[in-house]
């Protein structure tokens, strides 16, 4: 597959890359490896100026950003912007956090000394997506560089500046060179740096698929792995949630970069009192979306990203009709130029349609019935993905009940789901395993290594009987 800047707007090549030949390939690993020997010694004050210096210019430059990301994969130029400032937030908290997060942690044994000491563990790959081109690498990288790790980037085939430009961007903050390497190569080559015995981990942010391809490449050389895969993230509405400010934020969620994101929002189930007036609302929002150009600060929705993506989506809607679902707004690619699909409702599809169990990644809402809170669970639990999850209402009961009832790594109430370094950012069943951001995302990657001295009165004593069980 090419790797090429074309431009989703326009579907004009912009820039073409050529990818890492074999030697160029075993170079990076070797400078990889060679840096982790040094880097891994560096204080923590080094990282943190370091890590703080890539903030500042995340921020500092973010037009710059914005634009390349808009770019390649047809982000609006606003949100574009608000993701590099964003990723700034990111490397802010584990500069404040990181130190006292892999600090020894010390343990009461009685007796002696006993902790718990968390070590860096080598290099890491990360194989990451173009939907959020920066965030989803900064997420990575900012808990890594901060553990001591040292950060290889495959990125995806699409967003080739956006990978240099974050290579560009770590060695400005004044990262050693080789402590972040983007590796320009062929989706061919990855299962190669998988393998490579100087890879020490992996984590991949992608779909279902590559998950499954990942996942097995990792385990079969027996090493760690974090999976951060899909969603068909449910979005419940009771009859006691606001409906104005429900209804303003489910348009949101299901439209946000372009309606490409694992948590957003897809399958908006409604409590039957309130139904007919919630489709009515939602319906006359989305007819209000601009579609248009990603670098006008005026548009609401972009392009998808690739032509792919656009044939996939439109076939998933027009199977949802097919097997029974009701088409409310939209559902055909908009004409011309570009990869341009219109905000899309559809309603009550049965269980055997896409859009009921199926990620549909694009501007395209799918619209249930709930009788209750027990069917509301179920419709919310009815999909392999178990990602995030908005629920809306004011009962405290029926939000513990959602709370504790939901398959999924995050459940948010009254508010739309979003990804925060301070919260960590994952799911469970096809969604993957594992966790990015806060203090369980920078404990992924590191030895923990518990550590245990005798005191020396114990050093005196005599050996266990043969046969003792010390497991």
């Amino acid at each position: 597959m090419a790797i090429s800047t074309i431009d989703p707007a326009t579907g004009k090549t912009l820039r073409t890359f050529t990818p890492l030949s074999a030697e160029e390939l075993e170079a990076k690993l070797q400078t990889a490896a060679d840096t982790f020997r040094t880097y891994r010694e560096t204080t923590f004050a080094d990282r943190v100026t370091w890590l703080r210096r890539a903030a500042d210019l995340l921020e500092a430059e973010a037009d710059r950003y914005g634009r390349i990301m808009t770019q390649e994969m047809g982000k609006p130029i606003d949100a574009a912007k608000a993701e590099a400032k964003k990723c700034a937030t990111a490397c802010r908290y584990y500069v404040d956090k990181g130190e006292s997060l892999l600090r020894d942690r010390l343990v009461d044994m009685g007796t002696g000394r006993a902790f718990v000491r968390y070590q860096p563990l080598g290099p890491v790959l990360a194989i990451m997506p173009w939907n959020f081109p920066f965030w989803q690498v900064v997420r990575f990288a900012a808990p890594a560089l901060m553990a001591g790790n040292v950060g290889l980037l495959k990125h995806a085939h699409n967003v080739p500046q956006c990978a240099l430009a974050l290579e560009e961007l770590f060695l400005q903050a004044g990262f050693p060179r080789g402590a972040f390497q983007t590796l320009l190569i062929e989706t061919a080559d990855v299962h190669r740096v998988i393998e490579d015995r100087r890879v020490r981990a992996v984590t991949l942010t992608g779909s279902e698929g590559a998950g499954r391809a990942v996942g097995a490449a990792a385990g079969k050389a027996i090493k760690k792995v974090v999976l951060e895969l899909g969603g068909s993230d449910p979005f419940i509405v009771m009859p006691s949630a606001d409906m104005e400010k429900a209804v303003e934020t489910a348009v949101s969620a299901r439209l946000i970069n372009n309606g490409q994101s694992c948590i957003a929002a897809k399958r908006f189930i409604v409590a039957d009192a309130i139904y007919p007036e919630f489709e009515r609302r939602f319906v006359e929002r989305m007819k209000r979306v601009t579609v248009g150009d990603p670098m006008d600060a005026k548009t609401d929705l972009g392009p998808l990203a690739t032509r792919g993506i656009l044939d996939g989506l439109h076939a998933q809607v027009e199977a949802s009709v097919k097997a029974g679902a009701r088409l409310l707004l939209g559902g055909k690619p908009l004409e011309g130029p570009g990869n341009f699909y219109p905000a899309t409702v559809l309603a009550e599809p049965p269980p055997q349609a896409p859009a009921f169990h199926d990620e549909l990644f694009g501007p395209v809402a799918t619209l249930l019935r709930a009788r209750d809170v027990d069917h509301a669970l179920e419709l919310a639990n009815a999909t392999p993905f178990g990602l995030g999850a908005s629920v809306w209402t004011q009962d405290e009961a029926e939000q513990r009940r959602f709370i504790d009832g939901i398959d999924a790594g995050m459940v948010f109430v009254n508010a739309l789901v979003a990804s925060d370094a301070r919260l960590p950012f994952g799911g469970v069943k096809h969604s993957g395993h594992g966790r990015e951001l806060a203090d369980v995302g920078i404990h992924e990657f590191v030895n923990i290594k518990s550590v245990r001295i005798a005191a020396a009165e114990e050093t005196k004593q005599q050996p266990p009987p043969r046969g003792t069980i010390s497991e």
